[in-house]
């Protein structure tokens, strides 16, 4: 597993189509894969073009928190097209505004550690959370299956806003 250096800029919000969960942490391995799926069938139904997967949550430290309860999550596709509530498919966005973010490369049961160094990060340069932290996920490339190392997430959390 290589994460890449930290870094702090402005994000632009991403619409999205994604379906709504609450999940605990170690159900997001099955969670999220199982709603990319549903989602991206459902853009491609609709004759659709959608992006990169993507997973929204709303408790940032999902990740490596040892909480029990349930955190909301959003999961699904990046959108080109305009695309309209339809069942459990919805339309959302990412938060746009000031963000830490890492590129981890790796397998993704070890999205854990990308999201604990941007925490720690953040701790160490006095930097707040606002909030959301999201994944990007990169298109399956079949190399991948043979090389796991080479799997490319972007995690991303954001910060609070600097006053002036």
């Amino acid at each position: 597993m290589a994460l890449s250096e930290i870094r702090v800029g402005q994000s632009e919000s991403i619409p999205l189509a994604v379906i709504r969960r609450h999940a605990r942490a170690p159900e997001l391995a099955k969670v999220v894969p199982e709603l990319c799926g549903v989602v991206w069938s459902s853009v491609r139904a609709r004759g659709m073009k959608g992006g990169r997967h993507v997973a929204v949550f709303s408790n940032g430290t999902i990740r490596v928190s040892t909480e029990t309860s349930p955190s909301k999550v959003e999961v699904g596709v990046e959108m080109f097209d305009s695309i309209s509530d339809e069942g459990e498919v919805i339309r959302s966005a990412t938060p746009a505004g000031r963000t830490a973010s890492v590129t981890h490369l790796g397998p993704y049961q070890q999205l854990g550690t990308a999201h604990r160094a941007i925490l720690d990060w953040c701790a160490t340069h006095h930097l707040q959370l606002a909030g959301q932290s999201w994944e990007i996920y990169g298109h399956w490339e079949d190399g991948w299956n043979a090389d796991p190392s080479k799997i490319r997430t972007d995690v991303f959390y954001q910060l609070a806003a600097v006053d002036c």
